[in-house]
């Protein structure tokens, strides 16, 4: 019992020993935690009282919305009124009548004597057929007016001295209405020579000529014409 009583005591003294150690070393660091703790808070006071640093914090915060959504109103069905009973007054149908028998007699209709047969008609002699129409002749046909005859006596246009001297040349088609008479009624510009100047000379020539009248038949005829007039200067 001696040996084993020494190991304990010793033991019971270390550990009484220790325990003010693991005391003292709890009391300095909750201390240090506290001092911590109190640090960051004045710190973070400190910038807190900034604006800028305030008004970010303020901005970056989130905003928490919560929707309180009502819950739905659940109407109760109305209740439809019960009908009231309609009463009907039903009365018996009244007892059928026959119907009355109707009998008609139709009126002798007296007969009237036939009509005597009309008197036969006085029989006409036959209509001669007009005799067939001879075939048609077809008018004869129309021969164009002519502007080339010698005794005709026309003379060609005069060059216009200023085309001569720009040495403008071509060739004029004229379209020209014959009269019956055989005289210029209408003379139109067919196809233009490329120059004014001997465009004018032309016509103003050919109005003044005389023509050979077209003919149709026996008979003198208005009918137009082509007349060209070429207009060329020679070395």
């Amino acid at each position: 019992m001696r040996g084993t009583g020494r190991p304990e005591r010793l033991r019971l003294a270390q550990l009484r020993a220790i325990g003010p150690a693991q005391n003292e070393r709890r009391s300095d660091r909750a201390l240090g935690i506290t001092l911590t703790v109190v640090l960051h808070a004045a710190a973070v006071a400190a910038l807190l009282q900034y604006q800028p640093i305030r008004s970010a914090l303020t901005e970056a915060a989130p905003i928490m919305v919560s929707l309180i959504v009502p819950a739905p109103v659940v109407e109760k069905p109305k209740e439809r009124p019960k009908p009231l009973p309609v009463k009907h007054n039903v009365q018996p149908p009244p007892p059928l009548e026959p119907a009355p028998v109707i009998t008609s007699t139709a009126p002798e209709i007296p007969t009237q004597p036939a009509a005597p047969p009309p008197p036969p008609q006085p029989q006409t002699p036959p209509v001669a057929a007009a005799p067939a129409p001879g075939p048609v002749t077809a008018p004869p046909p129309v021969v164009p007016p002519s502007f080339s005859a010698a005794y005709l006596e026309n003379p060609p246009p005069r060059y216009p001295a200023m085309a001569r001297r720009l040495g403008e040349q071509g060739r004029v088609m004229l379209r020209v209405l014959v009269s019956a008479a055989g005289l210029a009624d209408k003379v139109e510009l067919r196809t233009s020579s490329g120059s004014e100047r001997l465009d004018e000379a032309a016509i103003e020539t050919v109005k003044r000529w005389r023509f050979v009248p077209a003919r149709q038949g026996e008979r003198s005829v208005a009918a137009w014409v082509l007349i060209p007039i070429n207009f060329t200067l020679e070395g």
